[in-house]
């Protein structure tokens, strides 16, 4: 009889509206600050390994026989790498600075100051 009870009160929840709180906004605007940097730090860390992983199949002859042109490549893919935390943590101080008066501004009244 519980668990109908429960399957009965999820169904009705799922129908009705849910309010939006500030709770709710500051969640939702620290995601906005966060994503795009995010974001960024996984395509570029993903082409900088991908560039480095190209590298490495050409040093060691699976893909051609240019060990140099491997080798570059190789310490290219290294150097976008070693970017990519740096990068994203510019990107995210940016976007922190850009939104941090909105932040204070949901803590504070949902901190009631």
């Amino acid at each position: 009889m519980k668990t109908e009870i429960k399957t009965i009160e999820k169904i009705r929840a799922s129908y009705t509206e849910k309010e939006v709180t500030k709770l709710d906004e500051l969640k939702q605007l620290d995601k906005k600050v966060k994503r795009p940097a995010q974001i960024f730090a996984y395509v570029y860390g993903t082409v900088s390994s991908l560039v480095l992983g190209t590298g490495m199949c050409l040093a060691m002859k699976v893909i051609g026989n240019s060990m140099a042109l491997g080798i570059i490549i190789g310490v290219v893919g290294i150097a976008l790498a070693l970017t990519t935390y740096p990068i994203f943590k510019v990107i995210l101080k940016k976007r922190k600075e850009k939104y941090a008066s909105q932040i204070f501004e949901l803590t504070d009244s949902l901190l009631n100051k």
